[in-house]
């Protein structure tokens, strides 16, 4: 998530710059080929093109909104868990206790056991992160460009995941989740489902136990059923492709537009003379990288776990939730929030 409170030149350069060597290329070959040929059937009426404009830029728009809203439905995903997380905590501490003041367990088992189930859910949310950060074939993360490879990967390295490659997933596995458990999950298709699963088999021992009564449960319950449907919308925007039709479609369309832009303009500029020719230039590459950004936006948004500069920042609430519940449980080894770095938090 890019968090600076204006795009600097640098970034935005990072961002779509590259596209302006193809369109600087494309917008001189046409007034080039004009000035010296005079070819007037090089020169097409300006009334298609604008029109043609318009039409692509209320379909980019569109696109744009529809994926900005998965980019936010990402977002208050994400935002329920911290909430539940919360929550999770305080009722893991105040709810789990020796029942009717009987001492089934020591205050150290019982302390022990608290701190299991809040560790485990910490397991769950770092495994759930890395779950919806392995790539699909239709993300940024796995698209090749002929010459350039996988251009996004490197990316990445500056703009993304890279920047926290230090906070991998094993670290926080191995320090909430007990090996004998990482052991039977990691075989399953989705460890962090059979996370949840596993929580629910501890509080149906508790109960065994009388370290919790039946209403609690329920209430402990209900709490995990929200976490399956908050992993379960997460899950459904990380599987399910933004519509190809929409998303190719706009692509082309943006194409077709900047295709005709400089048949259209430079017969306008013409008019002015053969300066006006040279002037086409400059304007055509700046209506061009318009529509560019225009559908570079929509298309870096419509992916909001893909591991990129626009993704919600998860590693970033994951650690915000941790730091939250391991001082719910009073530890002292506490690690610091994330700090952004060049302008991105992840």
């Amino acid at each position: 998530m890019l968090i600076e409170k204006d795009l600097s030149f640098r970034g935005l350069m990072k961002f779509s710059g590259h596209h302006l060597i193809w369109l600087t290329a494309w917008m001189t070959f046409v007034a080039v080929l004009y000035y010296f040929t005079r070819w007037k059937w090089l020169s097409i009426p300006w009334l298609p093109v604008s029109l043609i404009g318009t039409a692509v830029a209320f379909y980019v728009g569109f696109k744009s909104n529809q994926s900005y809203d998965r980019l936010w439905e990402g977002r208050k995903i994400w935002g329920a868990i911290v909430n539940g997380s919360r929550i999770w905590a305080s009722l893991v501490r105040s709810f789990i206790q020796n029942e009717n003041g009987q001492n089934a367990i020591s205050e150290a088992e019982l302390l022990a056991v608290k701190k299991q189930l809040i560790y485990r859910h910490l397991g769950w949310i770092y495994t759930l992160r890395h779950q919806l950060l392995l790539p699909v074939s239709w993300e940024h993360m796995s698209l090749k460009i002929i010459g350039i490879g996988s251009y996004n990967v490197q990316r990445s390295k500056t703009m993304g995941i890279g920047l926290y490659a230090d906070e991998t997933y094993e670290k926080f596995q191995q320090k909430y989740i007990p090996a004998e458990e990482y052991e039977r999950i990691k075989t399953k298709a989705n460890p962090a489902a059979h996370l949840i699963d596993t929580q629910s088999q501890k509080l149906a021992e508790l109960k065994n136990q009388s370290l919790i009564d039946s209403f609690k449960l329920a209430d402990m319950q209900r709490l995990l059923n929200d976490f399956y449907d908050q992993q379960g919308r997460a899950e459904r925007i990380k599987r399910t492709p933004f519509p190809r039709q929409y998303a190719n479609l706009s692509f082309i369309f943006v194409c077709i537009f900047i295709f005709l832009l400089p048949l259209g303009i430079v017969g306008e500029f013409a008019k002015i003379g053969d300066a006006g020719i040279g002037l086409s230039i400059p304007f055509g590459i700046i209506v061009g990288w318009v529509f560019v950004n225009m559908e570079l936006v929509g298309d870096y948004s419509e992916n909001p776990f893909e591991g990129l500069f626009n993704d919600v920042p998860m590693l970033t609430i994951c650690r915000n939730i941790e730091i939250d519940l391991l001082q719910m449980l009073d530890e002292t080894d506490v690690p610091p929030a994330i700090q952004a770095k060049n302008g991105v938090l992840m």
